[in-house]
């Protein structure tokens, strides 16, 4: 698969990955979990507003939110910090479908996480918490989608 069916934030961030040998793209990994955004205060404060994605092996929670009138959909993740290819790929989420619309995010191929380049540098385990996590998203936005409707 190329990174033409992947939205433009997204594709410019596996090109990235792409063009980098695996130890540099494990430092670029580290790079999107320091880059990852705290919770905004009225999610820290209501933590029953996350939804856990249980296959990751840290514990990281999501949610989303669409904008009136925009439409466009906020994604918002908590990822401890000792959890860092956790947060990496959350970050990675976060720069490549933030603000995006719905059909954007669903139309992202689910195995878009082994475009990175990841998977030798990676345990199975860790990658299928990152292809859950985008999973969970694009759940979650259909959800969201279909009770707008």
């Amino acid at each position: 698969m190329t990174t033409q069916a992947l939205p433009s934030a997204l594709a410019a961030i596996v090109d990235d990955f792409q063009a980098l040998t695996e130890p540099e793209r494990l430092q670029l990994l580290l790079e999107f979990s320091q880059g990852l955004p705290d919770l905004p205060d009225r999610l820290k404060d209501h933590p029953e507003l996350l939804e856990q994605v249980v296959e990751c092996q840290s514990p990281l929670f999501l949610t989303i939110e669409t904008e009136r009138g925009s439409g466009s959909v906020r994604l918002y993740f908590k990822a401890p910090a000792e959890a860092p290819t956790t947060r990496g790929f959350a970050g990675v989420l976060h720069e490549g479908l933030d603000g995006l619309s719905a059909e954007e995010i669903l139309s992202v191929p689910d195995d878009m996480p082994e475009l990175l380049g990841l998977t030798r540098a990676i345990t199975p385990l860790r990658m299928r918490g990152m292809t859950a996590m985008l999973g969970r998203i694009k759940r979650k936005v259909a959800a969201s989608t279909a009770v707008r409707s």
